[in-house]
């Protein structure tokens, strides 16, 4: 009777446990993965705070939810497995809505899409093709569009992984890698607009390519919550546009709309 009794009361705590634990419809609390390490959307300053255009939409996605949100900041290849962990309940850290992450997680709407751009010491000439740049050393951050399109387009170069863009920008900077690829917008306020990037300069074209590039960047989340959780963002993020809040913030980072175009 002792042990039918302590079954029963161990089974009684983890269900309550799991109630605990479970978001309810009204997702009254939003756990946030973030990077901080992608300027100007998402970066640590001076004083150890987030900051950055995705770390204040995000805010004001919560605001507008009527949800308390915690942000938790997690390298990038690292988010969709502590989403999948349920450690973290949705992800704003640029990350692009592509079909191949579709086949793990699902996304809200698109909130801003920009371009790719390669990076490289200023003057050098390099024909972007993959004949072109046999050989030569590319950074990419591991688990991003931009490493998913060198991998696949420059299959001569010899393709350096980094855990966050930052490094990648170390290296270029010190010769190590000749190129860089990323987000144009993180290329020209992240490095070529600070005194690190000076003698450095895009070079190539744009990279707009929806089967690498996505058709912009949305939050992610588990797909089993798209359509209560999926549906909050949604809802907050026309709010926002309705309410002049996103242009607000899109105009304090950028001096152009990142708004994506139809």
């Amino acid at each position: 009777m002792q042990r039918r009794f302590l079954i029963a009361l161990l089974a009684a705590s983890a269900i309550s446990s799991t109630a605990s634990n479970a978001q309810g419809p009204d997702w009254k609390k939003v756990r946030i993965g973030v990077e901080g390490a992608y300027p100007p959307f998402s970066e640590m300053g001076p004083d150890g705070k987030l900051k950055g255009f995705e770390i204040d939409l995000a805010l004001a996605f919560c605001t507008a939810m009527g949800a308390e949100c915690t942000l938790v900041q997690q390298e990038f290849d690292g988010l969709i497995p502590a989403l999948q962990a349920r450690k973290i309940d949705a992800i704003i850290a640029s990350m692009s809505i592509t079909d191949e992450r579709k086949k793990a997680i699902a996304f809200s709407d698109a909130y801003y899409k920009t371009p790719a751009r390669f990076a490289a010491r200023s003057g050098l000439q390099f024909e972007m093709t993959a004949a072109g740049l046999k050989g030569k050393k590319i950074g990419v951050q591991r688990a991003t569009i931009h490493e998913a399109f060198v991998m696949a387009t420059f299959k001569q170069s010899e393709i350096v992984h980094y855990a966050t863009q930052d490094q990648a920008f170390l290296d270029l900077k010190s010769g190590r890698i000749d190129l860089t690829l990323a987000d144009q917008v993180a290329i020209d306020q992240g490095f070529l607009k600070k005194p690190e990037g000076r003698g450095f300069a895009f070079i190539g074209p744009s990279y707009f390519d929806t089967k690498y590039f996505g058709v912009g960047t949305g939050v992610g989340m588990r797909k089993a919550d798209a359509a209560t959780l999926g549906k909050k963002f949604n809802d907050a993020m026309a709010a926002l546009r309705a309410n002049g809040k996103y242009k607000q913030l899109n105009d304090k980072y950028f001096e152009y709309d990142v708004w994506p175009k139809p």
